[in-house]
């Protein structure tokens, strides 16, 4: 029986004794314990070794499972990772860290990998051997039990091998989202094609623009006169009516629209079906206009110039390698069908094609303008002919990857001696031009005669485009305007980087580039600043399924 005594001061001492017997419920097993409290007799035994002899094999048994369990683990990372799996076993057992010796194997293993060439002796011989995921990477390792050095090896070979593949998709991507660029969408051949119906079959479509009572508004240099030269029906639209929405005196604008023989029905069409609010606008076909003989054989000069340069590009990224034609993704956009359109060279003849204007605002339909621009025309140009913002948005003396060394070949002679190679290079595509003072001036037949330089050097001089020459010819013509009124760029895909404060806050967004606004490849949140200028709701758009 077991007896315990308490005073009130507490247990003060306790002592086991085998004067009596606690036995169990089930009369099994007994433990002759007896427990006295102070005052009790003195006689007191040790605890048998029987008595300990059940906890103590409990507690060892314990002991040996952990300790089993742990050494499994430990032959099972080993297997996988280490050279010795022995070695690891005593560093990990015996009061070694198993993580710091698996970490400076691998560290060793992938050093040596990483200095080993490509095809060494360490290296994997044959791709096609190579684990095609990391799953399989580690099932391999895993049930060969292969050490941590061919490991390694292995997965260098791997990423080397994922390297290549990546690379090629990149470039292979980037051929494939440049040529989609060079297509006309469905909906805008489709709008092309039922206005020049429209234009057969209405009337009201072949109606004369602009009316007879606004004609003399065409040659008032009292009024603001824009010039855009496209054959796109909807972008010019877009241009249109951006400007016009953001004028403060919209009833002073007239547009003169130049296009080809082949737009000209559905441009003329739209905009007499479509007509503007207050502006004046005229549009115009190439066959329409009454040039003289040496302006003609100038401009069939120098378009066939251009296309030759463009062929040239071509044909030698044809010949290349796959590895460096696309390279440098600027290259691909030489291949655009713009580089040898005619509208889009036939700037550098604009005092002839207004004989009768003074002072113009030009601007290419991939453009929209999202500020009034009334004060462009009031701009004193200090006797220069062009005023051009310079991509300087970045902050003063700041024009990356707009420099002349990106457009010219400062490896030719003729270049190197004549140009700067880190000038900075002014943005075609929202110009103000004093057409007077350009009358005054050299600057087309400077152009000529540098286009035949490059035609005499092998098409070597600079990169494909109106631009380059257009730099050369118009040196010493140019003034500069706040970097505010023009932004360029927003076909390419660095584009990313603008700030959308700094879209919203230009004057003129200009989608240069392949990702025309037009197009699905852009960045719908750039296209937005394009599309919110197009009426979804008109008949014509509807039903040729053009969507923002």
């Amino acid at each position: 029986m077991m007896k315990m005594y308490i005073s009130a001061t507490g247990i003060k001492k306790l002592t086991i004794s085998s004067t009596a017997a606690v036995t169990s419920g089930g009369g099994g097993f007994g433990l002759p314990v007896v427990m006295k409290g102070k005052g009790s007799s003195p006689r007191i035994r040790r605890i048998s070794y029987r008595t300990l002899l059940l906890p103590s094999l409990l507690v060892l048994g314990l002991l040996l499972s952990l300790l089993f369990f742990r050494i499994t683990f430990i032959m099972l990372e080993s297997a996988a990772f280490c050279s010795s799996s022995i070695g690891c076993l005593g560093w990990s057992i015996f009061g070694g860290s198993d993580s710091a010796v698996l970490r400076e194997e691998l560290m060793l293993a992938l050093v040596e990998a990483t200095s080993d060439g490509e095809n060494g002796k360490g290296g994997i011989e044959s791709s096609t051997s190579l684990p095609s995921s990391f799953n399989d990477l580690v099932k391999d390792m895993t049930s060969s039990g292969q050490d941590i050095k061919a490991f390694a090896f292995k997965t260098k070979a791997m990423i080397v091998k994922m390297e290549k593949l990546v690379e090629s998709a990149r470039q292979r991507e980037s051929i494939f989202w440049h040529l989609a660029s060079h297509g006309v969408p469905k909906g805008i051949h489709c709008l092309s094609l039922k206005l020049a119906e429209e234009y057969a079959e209405n009337a009201a479509a072949r109606s004369r623009l602009p009316p007879p009572q606004y004609v003399s508004r065409l040659t008032d240099p009292s009024f603001h006169h824009v010039v855009l030269l496209t054959d796109n029906v909807l972008a010019a639209s877009v241009v249109v009516s951006s400007t016009i929405k953001n004028s403060s005196i919209p009833e002073r604008l007239v547009f003169h629209i130049v296009t080809d023989k082949k737009t000209y029905t559905a441009m003329h069409a739209w905009f007499a079906v479509n007509s503007v609010n207050l502006a004046v606008l005229e549009v115009r076909g190439l066959h329409q206009f009454d040039w003289s003989h040496e302006v003609n054989i100038g401009i069939k000069e120098m378009i066939e110039i251009h296309r030759l340069i463009c062929r040239h590009k071509f044909d030698r990224m044809k010949r290349e390698t796959l590895a460096n034609e696309y390279e440098n993704d600027k290259d691909l956009q030489y291949l655009r069908p713009s580089c040898a359109s005619l509208l889009n060279h036939l700037r550098i003849y604009i005092p002839e094609l207004f004989p009768d204007l003074n002072k113009i605002i030009f601007l290419d339909d991939d453009t929209v303008v999202q500020h009034d621009l009334s004060s462009l025309w009031e701009l004193d140009l200090n006797g220069k002919v062009v005023g051009a913002a310079f991509d300087s948005g970045c902050g003063d003396g700041c024009c990356p990857g707009r420099k002349y060394k990106d457009y010219f070949n400062f490896t030719s002679p003729v270049i190197s001696s004549n140009l700067d190679y880190d000038r900075c290079g002014w943005l075609y595509g929202m110009n103000v031009f004093d057409l007077q003072a350009w009358r005054k001036t050299n600057i087309t037949a400077t152009y000529h005669h540098w286009l035949k330089l490059s035609l005499n050097s092998g098409f070597e001089l600079w990169n494909p485009g109106a631009l380059p020459p257009s730099l050369i010819a118009f040196e010493g013509h140019v003034h500069w305007i706040e970097p505010s009124w023009h932004i360029a760029g927003l076909g390419y895909r660095s584009v990313m980087n603008v700030t959308e404060s700094i879209l919203e806050n230009v004057a003129v967004v200009h989608f240069s580039g392949p990702a025309k606004p037009w197009l699905e490849i852009g960045s719908p949140e750039i296209r937005s600043l394009w599309s919110r200028h197009v009426n979804f709701s008109n008949e014509y758009i509807r039903k040729c399924g053009i969507m923002g």
